[in-house]
């Protein structure tokens, strides 16, 4: 006999060796036990998942000659050593008719076969019909049926198989009984390519294999079908094949997701130049724009989902080190952001598939991922706003002109006159939007339109359609005070540049809280809400109360460093903290600038028993400080909660 592929070869021959259907096998042998036999059965659910197999077993187990109960058969499995056995096995018997129904639909070919169902068994039990693909059938060929399928002869059965169950009429799916299977899950698929890789002695990596399950995407034959190329194309040693992740990879044309990563960081961080030349990287290397995007949109997924449910959640079907790396990108984003970002790219995805310069679509699609992150919740607008809500009046007149515009003097003269709002134009202070801690590496960027209000005068922001680089931005460096460019005509700020003092006198008017009352409620709120390493980072930092909001100092870090620390859900702490004490909800927070003797950076001692602590007194810890002469400046705890 010739070569017969991993698909058929492993098909499964008994209810138990069948991966992820319990719930169907479980069924059907409970009511083999109870001779509670159907004459009807509708089998639906992804590719290659057993629907097929599932019933030629169950025909098998019909017509086993052996009886259940003795040393053969001890159960309502089929034996798989008797002639009925045998025959459904190879697809000869007689009483076994497999049809495909996408090539036979006609009502010509189901007359055939009703007229045929009149008449016994040649041999077994029952008379059996397997419809494969039974969407196909038309709906005359269906109403054929119907009569049959009703009253049928107590030797037939009809099983049908399908992938759309609702193009089958209703009409027959209530005269059957109806199973719908399930996607296998990951570790099922895994676990059978292993035992697979065992039988035909192949040495696989962990990793190409799950490489290999991931591409199966539910679908236990997409799986072993995959893995029967890898063997074909895999270099082999001591003459057995060996598999190995990069291998799967290039042969699938697929993207380390380490690649995956990078990008998503040069998003957060707002780097569009390093997001095109690498995203130019990939192109050059002659990955297909919409492979990228397709494959981009599960990275998004499986990160929008670790942000969910963490590190370990079972939503994530992938391996070990891929729920690492979506863990990772997940606290650089909000769940606001990744649901943001995701449905961009599945946008961009659907836009690939009728344009024709794909190339430009997609990096149009990426640069709206880094614009994505300048946008701000209404929530925050509306506390920039003081809390105060919008005005009682809406401009009745369209936006003003360039030229009509107020100069910057008679904005500036405007904001600080008294009856001008102490939260006007909070997009341009470095403290964000209400407390948004848009530092290290990530920027700000907004506009103010003047609205009436009575006599007053206020501020509100606004969406800017202008090009960034006419915008005015906060950046952050790890050495360096933040620094705010100048204003255009058009905005006004209560900060002047490289002041963080001269704000107007009465943005903390009412606020009797000091500094330090302030740091020890945010540090035992981030300790509660599970941030012990942002608890342990601002329980050290110097806090001060400057003009219209709060300055803290950490000690000296990197930027990629405090943006892990200070992610955004200990922002959001953070805020909602500082709104309860009523104190200015609007904060920054940046690394210090100085350097510990010997160039070697401060680090505060950690807090006894905590995680900190454990970390610097690891044998391993220390190894590598000694080994590298290096000094641990900050410990994050990455453990899922």
């Amino acid at each position: 006999m010739g070569y017969q592929v991993l698909a058929r070869k492993y098909r499964p021959q008994r209810f138990a060796d069948v991966a992820g259907q319990d719930h169907v096998t479980r069924t059907l042998l409970n009511a083999l036990s109870q001779n509670r036999i159907a004459h009807g059965y509708i089998f639906s659910g992804h590719r290659g998942i057993g629907k097929t197999t599932i019933a030629r077993i169950l025909a098998q187990a019909l017509n086993c000659r052996t009886a259940v109960g003795s040393a053969e058969r001890p159960t309502p499995e089929p034996c798989g050593i008797c002639d009925s056995c045998s025959e459904i096995r190879q697809g000869s018997a007689v009483d076994v008719i497999e049809i495909d129904a996408a090539t036979n639909r006609g009502i010509d070919e189901i007359r055939e076969l009703r007229d045929a169902a009149r008449y016994a068994p040649a041999r077994d039990r029952y008379k059996i019909y397997i419809l494969d693909e039974a969407h196909q059938i038309t709906e005359a060929a269906f109403n054929a049926l119907l009569k049959t399928l009703e009253e049928p002869p107590a030797h037939v059965i009809f099983m049908m198989a399908t992938t759309e169950p609702e193009n089958i009429p209703q009409t027959i799916r209530s005269r059957c009984q109806h199973f719908s299977f399930h996607a296998v899950r990951f570790d099922d698929i895994l676990e059978q390519l292993r035992k697979i890789a065992r039988e035909e002695q192949v040495e696989a990596e962990d990793a190409a294999l799950a490489l290999l399950a991931e591409a199966g995407d539910g679908s236990m034959r997409d799986a072993l079908s995959i893995m029967d190329q890898a063997i074909a194309s895999a270099p082999v040693q001591d003459g057995r094949p060996v598999l190995a992740a990069e291998q799967i990879r290039d042969l699938m044309g697929s993207v380390p997701q380490a690649v995956f990563e990078r990008l998503m960081e040069a998003i957060a961080q707002g780097e569009s130049v390093a997001l095109m030349e690498q995203l130019n990287v990939l192109l050059n290397a002659g990955h297909s724009p919409s492979s990228l995007a397709r494959q981009m949109v599960r990275y998004l997924r499986n990160a929008l989902m670790a942000k969910l449910g963490g590190e370990q959640t079972e939503l994530l079907q992938i391996s070990g080190d891929e729920r690492a790396r979506a863990a990772r990108t997940a606290m650089l984003f909000t769940e606001e952001d990744l649901t943001r970002n995701l449905q961009i790219m599945l946008r961009t995805f659907d836009d690939l598939n009728f344009r024709q310069e794909q190339r430009f679509h997609l990096e149009l699609g990426l640069m709206k991922l880094v614009h994505a992150q300048r946008l701000l919740p209404l929530e925050e607008l509306l506390s920039a706003l003081g809390g105060k809500g919008l005005p009682d009046k809406a401009p009745a007149s369209p936006s003003p002109s360039p030229a009509q515009r107020p100069s910057a003097s008679a904005t500036r003269s405007t904001s600080a006159s008294p009856a001008a709002s102490p939260t006007a134009a909070p997009s341009l202070s470095p403290f964000g939007s209400a407390g948004g801690n848009w530092g290290p590496g990530r920027t700000m960027e907004s506009n103010t339109k003047p609205v009436s209000s009575g006599s007053n005068v206020t501020e509100m922001p606004r969406p800017i359609s202008a090009p960034s680089s006419e915008l005015p931005r906060v950046a952050l460096d790890a050495k360096a005070e933040p620094a705010v460019a100048a204003p255009p005509a058009g905005f006004t700020s209560s900060l002047t540049e490289g002041s963080l003092a001269k704000a107007p006198e009465n943005a903390t008017a009412g606020c009797a809280v000091d500094a330090e009352t302030m740091r020890q409620a945010v540090v035992s709120a981030l300790e509660l809400g599970g941030h012990s390493s942002a608890s342990q980072l601002l329980s050290a930092a110097t806090w001060s109360v400057e003009g219209a909001g709060i300055r803290i100092e950490t000690a000296p870090m990197g930027k990629k460093m405090l943006s892990l620390t200070v992610n955004a859900a200990s922002e959001k702490i953070i805020r909602q903290e500082l709104q309860r004490l009523g104190a200015p909800s609007r904060f920054l927070v940046v690394p210090g600038a100085g350097a510990a003797p010997g160039g070697a950076m401060a680090v505060a001692a950690p807090a006894a028993g905590s995680v900190q602590e454990a970390a610097l007194a690891h044998p391993m810890v220390q190894k590598a400080k000694e080994i590298f002469k290096a000094e641990v400046r900050s410990v994050v705890d990455l453990r899922s909660k």
